[in-house]
């Protein structure tokens, strides 16, 4: 095989494949609300989906537990935390079940590269529980794209349970699938699962679509920053990055 040959895209799901992070953080601001008030913590005001995302976009609910328990100076036992995960994987399937939409462009490029002559293997790498990756996909279709073991989480498939930033799940799915880093393309939105894939080694391609206009500038700036070699504000430019990227690469590889 050509050492400059990119065989394998990792896909993250949240706001890469499906526009599922304001909904999800919807539902994660509900049950960390319902935790504060059930451990008596004083907030100034109630947590709200907008706010947590900006903090924790990237990163799973166990990890967002790990961060509030630190702020708040309160704890929860192994049993509370996974009831509490679980608890708030059912309140956000629930809402993504409801309104879910792909990404802009998304569908089509998947078609594409499982249509194209030089086909490529297909992964999800994310963060969330794999139980809220599969109804995302199955939601809008997308599930047909990917084999049920290529779909892999930082919060389930591992033992630990881990989230990006660290590089583990990333790790996981290049021994699952037998590939080597330099074979395969990251395709990241945020800089926590930008870091995560350039950790393990693998080319980043960093996302932009679904940030407001006024933002893309400046996100693009910190996902180049956390790592990322090529940006791509829109799904229809995939092919012609992945392109980039070989050329890129080619120095660095074989």
């Amino acid at each position: 095989m050509d050492g400059n040959t990119i065989t394998t895209l990792l896909f993250d799901c949240d706001n890469t494949l499906v526009l599922s992070e304001e909904l999800a953080f919807e539902g994660c601001a509900e049950v960390a609300n319902a935790l504060c008030r059930d451990k008596e913590v004083a907030l100034a005001a109630d947590l709200t989906g907008p706010a947590l995302m900006s903090e924790f976009v990237g990163q799973n609910f166990r990890g967002m537990l790990a961060s509030l328990q630190a702020r708040h100076g309160f704890s929860l036992t192994a049993a509370e935390a996974d009831a509490l995960v679980r608890r708030e994987e059912d309140v956000v399937i629930a809402k993504l079940r409801a309104a879910l939409k792909p990404c802009e462009g998304a569908d089509a490029a998947l078609e594409r590269i499982a249509a194209a002559r030089r086909p490529y293997t297909r992964a999800v790498v994310s963060s969330s529980a794999l139980r809220r990756v599969r109804a995302s996909l199955e939601t809008v279709g997308q599930d047909r794209f990917f084999a049920p073991e290529h779909v892999f989480s930082a919060a389930s498939s591992l033992d630990p349970p881990s989230s990006k930033p660290d590089p583990a799940v990333y790790l996981h799915a290049l021994a699952t699938l037998d590939r080597r880093a330099g074979e395969c393309v990251a395709v990241e939105d945020s800089r926590s699962g930008t870091l995560s894939a350039a950790r393990a080694g693998i080319p980043v391609l960093g996302y932009v679509g679904p940030y407001p206009e006024g933002q893309k500038q400046e996100m693009a700036r910190r996902l180049t920053e956390s790592g990322a070699v090529v940006i791509m504000g829109h799904w229809d430019e995939l092919e012609e990055k992945l392109a980039e990227i070989e050329r890129l690469s080619r120095p660095l590889r074989g």
